[in-house]
């Protein structure tokens, strides 16, 4: 009812507040077994974390993961797992402005009407600072993925703001702030020190993709592969818009051309985006996200405070002037979520055989 957690065989129960003395999860249905540390997790917060360029905000948070429960001797006993984030750098007094003022693009106003008070701290339970405990659920469920079917997880920025990032390769991903699959990211470093210094903010567009996905994952009618990716995307903070393969594009195509056709060797295109009457076809999952501008900015904007009563506001403090670029992380770790959540149904209604057995040859695109 209270919407806090993600999944029901792998659930994922997110607790605390931008501000609060810290924030974390605890996951429970983890398969047991499974060989668990706290250098599993971090490589994938440290890659999602605040502070790592002059295109994020400031606030330097180590984000160190604790886990508090359920491994014993470095394995998963099947148990919960309580992964903790102490928060260090909070700065609350940035936000003693708005406290009695609704922040246009924020939460502020319909957590005010849910709920009849709100924390202003940096968004409270609204920030994005809470996808840093689905970070670190994430890299649980990707490890045992990985160990159980080789399935690897990967996303990249293809845009930001109006500039459209043409895709070379994913071995420049890790080795540039934006997460751009991209050599030379000049051109990024220019608009968004243009964008940083005009306090403004814009959008961005991102890529995930899962490869080597057994085939057979998802439920028809209603809890479809994608269905359910396309809703885990749209809990994430800003974003706005998910398309699962061809997505919007398929408007324009035809019949003829946009179903992906099969030969002895396999698919001859993923259009589908792996997935094909809501279930897995053993090609890669492709998917595409849409985030919104960041809400908060320096440039003043029109609004109302509690009393209804017309007032501008100015969102001052440490944000990151496009929230795109540390939402590679995230969205891996979304998708993650998903499909073990599916390789877990499959399993408890299918058992592990027709899991195990290989995708059709040539299902996975060499990208």
């Amino acid at each position: 009812m209270s919407g806090n957690t993600f999944g029901q065989l792998f659930a994922v129960t997110n607790f605390g507040e931008s501000h609060g003395p810290a924030i974390g999860c605890v996951i429970d249905g983890c398969p047991p077994g499974m060989a668990l540390s706290e250098a599993d997790i971090q490589p994938d917060l440290d890659r999602r974390r605040p502070g790592t360029s002059k295109f994020v905000t400031q606030r330097n948070e180590p984000d160190a993961v604790e886990i508090l429960s359920g491994v014993y001797q470095g394995l998963t006993t099947g148990t919960p797992i309580c992964l903790l984030i102490r928060n260090t750098d909070q700065r609350s007094k940035d936000y003693s402005n708005i406290v009695q003022t609704f922040r246009p693009g924020h939460a502020d106003y319909t957590y005010w009407h849910k709920y009849g008070l709100r924390d202003p701290r940096g968004g409270g339970r609204s920030s994005a600072r809470l996808t840093a405990p689905m970070v670190a659920a994430g890299a649980v469920a990707k490890k045992w993925l990985r160990e159980k079917f080789g399935t690897e997880f990967r996303g990249c920025m293809t845009q930001i703001g109006e500039l459209a990032i043409p895709f070379e390769s994913w071995e420049h991903v890790p080795n540039n702030p934006f997460f751009a699959p991209v050599a030379d990211v000049s051109a990024l470093e220019t608009y968004m020190e243009a964008l940083r210094k005009s306090g403004d903010s814009c959008g961005a567009r991102l890529r995930v993709s899962a490869s080597h996905m057994p085939v057979g994952l998802g439920q028809p009618l209603f809890d479809k592969l994608d269905a359910d990716i396309a809703w885990a995307m749209m809990g994430v903070n800003a974003v706005k818009g998910v398309e699962i393969g061809a997505g919007f594009n398929s408007v324009t195509d035809k019949g003829s051309t946009h179903g992906d056709s099969l030969n002895p060797k396999g698919f001859r295109g993923n259009k589908a985006g792996g997935v094909l009457g809501g279930i897995s076809t053993g090609q890669d999952l492709e998917v595409s996200i849409a985030i919104k501008p960041t809400s908060s900015i320096l440039i003043p904007r029109e609004s109302i405070d509690m009393n209804g009563q017309s007032t501008e506001v100015i969102t001052k403090g440490r944000h990151d002037p496009c929230v795109g670029i540390r939402a590679t992380p995230i969205v891996e770790a979304m998708l993650a979520l998903v499909v073990i959540e599916h390789a877990l149904q499959h399993r408890a209604q299918c058992g592990d055989v027709q899991l195990a057995l290989a995708p059709i040859p040539g299902a996975l695109p060499a990208d």
